[in-house]
């Protein structure tokens, strides 16, 4: 069985499953996640807990001991398995196949893991233990679903801010979601309930981002200039490495403009964005882009792709930095004017 994140405190409120798997690339999501599953477990009656971390060695033969040995005091038990690799590698994989297969009803078995990738979604084990109970993939909010997170966070403690105070936090905190929650305690500590003004929230916030390449190339798509100057600001201040960042944008610079060219052919546009891998959440900020970039726009962008590509390989002069932001500037449909040729 599988769930959303924001199922699983009704379901555990309904029901309680033998095993739970959970994982995700947000680490405060995951750890809220498993305590809710520890705290439905102790209101069940699994009095004991037995925490098993899966490091490099770990004797999987471990698992299955601890599944047959009976409680010191006759009770149920919590099996508490981490996974920090997300790789039990074929020994764990067989091991974890086997317990599904045969799971002891006085335990409960919770499997933490960080964040897989689509061919370890696949993998067997991770089916087994999906087949055998609950599997709750957490993904984190972006940056447009942000500040109704943070709204739902401060409601928590009896706290509200309007649009503007919202967004302020989000911008500050864009992909750092252990910071957003800090912050948020810290006001509830800083400020009785109630509405929050913008002038205490400014003064209470830090600006804690954590800035990445999808986050960049979320705001070439949709044209968010002051988002693509603060990520752009961001990155370079973590020392970034030049090349990654100009590879990202390149991709998506080459990807409209090859969308832009089968358009002006008369293709549809679905079909090309499925001929150019654009799947899932990316197509629709990539469809408004593909409106909003005319082919020209794309082509100048890629000729300025690799201006800058020799700036970055020492040739030519001027801040490649300042040039990222003219790129991306290109890419949001403003006019932009160039300089060396």
């Amino acid at each position: 069985m599988q769930l959303r994140g924001e199922s699983l405190a009704a379901h555990l409120e309904r029901d309680l499953r033998p095993i739970y798997t959970v994982y995700g690339d947000e680490p405060l999501l995951v750890i809220e996640a498993a305590d809710a599953v520890r705290a439905a477990a102790r209101r069940q009656g699994f009095g004991e807990r037995e925490v098993l971390t899966a490091l490099t060695g770990f004797n999987w033969n471990e698992l299955g001991n601890a599944a047959r040995n009976m409680s010191l005091f006759g009770g149920r038990r919590l099996l508490d398995l981490r996974i920090s690799s997300g790789k039990p590698g074929r020994e764990g994989g067989a091991a974890l196949q086997d317990y599904c297969a045969r799971p002891s009803p006085d335990t409960l078995l919770l499997v933490t893991l960080p964040g897989l990738d689509w061919s370890e979604e696949k993998a067997v084990w991770l089916k087994a233990l999906t087949e055998a109970g609950v599997t709750v993939k957490l993904t984190p909010p972006n940056l447009v679903e942000l500040p109704a997170w943070i709204a739902g966070r401060l409601q928590r403690q009896q706290q509200a801010a309007d649009r503007d105070g919202l967004r302020f936090i989000a911008e500050r905190v864009e992909g750092n979601l252990l910071a957003a929650h800090q912050e948020i305690l810290k006001l509830g500590l800083l400020y009785p309930p109630g509405n929050l003004s913008f002038e205490q929230i400014r003064d209470a916030v830090l600006n804690v981002a954590r800035y990445g390449l999808d986050g960049l190339r979320e705001a070439l798509l949709s044209g968010d200039l002051a988002r693509l100057e603060r990520t752009l600001d961001g990155l370079r201040q973590e020392g970034e490495a030049p090349p990654l960042v100009l590879w990202a944008m390149t991709e998506e610079a080459r990807t409209l403009a090859q969308v832009k060219a089968g358009m002006a052919e008369g293709r549809h546009l679905d079909q090309l964005l499925k001929d150019a891998r654009v799947w899932g959440t990316r197509q629709a900020p990539f469809k408004k882009a593909a409106q909003r970039i005319g082919a020209d726009q794309a082509r100048a962008a890629l000729r300025l792709a690799a201006r800058i590509d020799r700036l970055v390989k020492g040739i030519g002069s001027g801040d490649v930095w300042d040039e990222f932001l003219r790129l991306g500037l290109s890419l949001s449909g403003c006019p932009v004017f160039h300089g060396e040729k």
